[in-house]
């Protein structure tokens, strides 16, 4: 198996799961498979679905007749799931955000540390990479894309400066586009600065937000009473989504209610947000963002 990073609060990931045996479970971000595998371990007669859009994650497959491994975006979940007739399901596993894995990897060109091409592209079925976004967007794309994905206060000029550059030469690698931006850094706080820049160019390319939307609007359609939704995610973006639809079941965070004051929501948050502890962050760096919250599906019998 190739090392794609160490899985996030797999321990209270497990237990968000409040797994039965005989269940049927998905993974939506299989990655290298850790938390897949300790799904399986408790497990007997029951089974596993997992997806991961990137193609890499295939070589990580878990040789097992109760696992089954969908190389698709998970906002296509209730249709594979249909397909396979696994629904509904008893829990939900996602572990949203980039693997160390695509991160060390310089030709998918997420690094911020590594010379590569501009590419971000989770999977290469994805029509248009970070260079065409690049290169071709306009200045009010450029700018509208920096700023709603990357909360970046001077996407304007950030805009302006890539229309201007771009006249002259291609932009094509990722050390090209920080060097033409390399002024705009706060001094001090360059690495915060273009993680968030390489944050919007990805978000944008993956459609990441549009995917998660759809993610959590199909768990409440394949879920049982009962089952299950558990989250990490790791920027603000992420986290204001799934907090938002946690606490109110619909994704614009509006609580409804009926005549008599009680909350309609088809699904009730489970405890408290959960952080890593310092000695899981110390031990796996990428856990230093991650926020898991977990929802159950609620049971109209009770």
């Amino acid at each position: 198996m190739k090392t794609y990073h160490n899985p996030v609060l797999l321990k209270e990931c497990i237990e968000g799961l409040n797994i039965n045996p005989n269940g049927i479970y998905v993974d939506v971000t299989f990655g290298g498979g850790g938390h897949s595998r300790e799904i399986l371990s408790k497990l007997t007669a029951g089974k596993l679905i997992a997806f991961d859009q990137d193609e890499d994650a295939l070589k990580n497959t878990i040789e097992d007749e109760r696992f089954n491994l969908i190389n698709e975006n998970f906002r296509y979940l209730k249709n594979f799931l249909r397909y396979y007739g696994a629904i509904p399901v008893d829990g939900i596993l996602a572990d949203l955000g980039v693997s160390s894995y695509q991160i060390d990897n310089a030709e998918k060109g997420f690094s911020t540390r590594n010379e590569g091409p501009l590419d971000m592209r989770m999977s290469k079925n994805t029509a248009m990479s970070a260079k065409e976004i690049v290169n071709e967007y306009d200045e009010i794309q450029l700018k509208e894309t920096f700023k709603l994905y990357g909360e970046l206060n001077n996407a304007g000029k950030i805009a302006q400066e890539i229309v201007k550059v771009r006249k002259t030469q291609t932009i094509e690698t990722t050390t090209q586009l920080m060097s033409a931006l390399k002024t705009f850094a706060p001094r001090g706080k360059e690495n915060k600065f273009f993680a968030q820049l390489f944050q919007a160019l990805r978000i944008q390319v993956n459609n990441e937000l549009e995917s998660l939307q759809e993610l959590l609007k199909q768990s409440i359609e394949v879920l049982k009473p009962g089952g299950r939704l558990v989250v990490i995610s790791y920027h603000s973006l992420e986290d204001r989504i799934v907090k938002n639809f946690m606490r109110s079941g619909n994704l614009a965070g509006y609580i409804e209610k009926d005549f008599y004051g009680n909350n309609l929501s088809p699904i009730n948050q489970v405890g408290k947000l959960i952080i890593p502890e310092d000695k899981e962050i110390e031990q796996n760096s990428r856990a230093r963002s991650a926020k898991l919250r977990i929802a159950e599906k609620i049971n109209i019998n009770d």
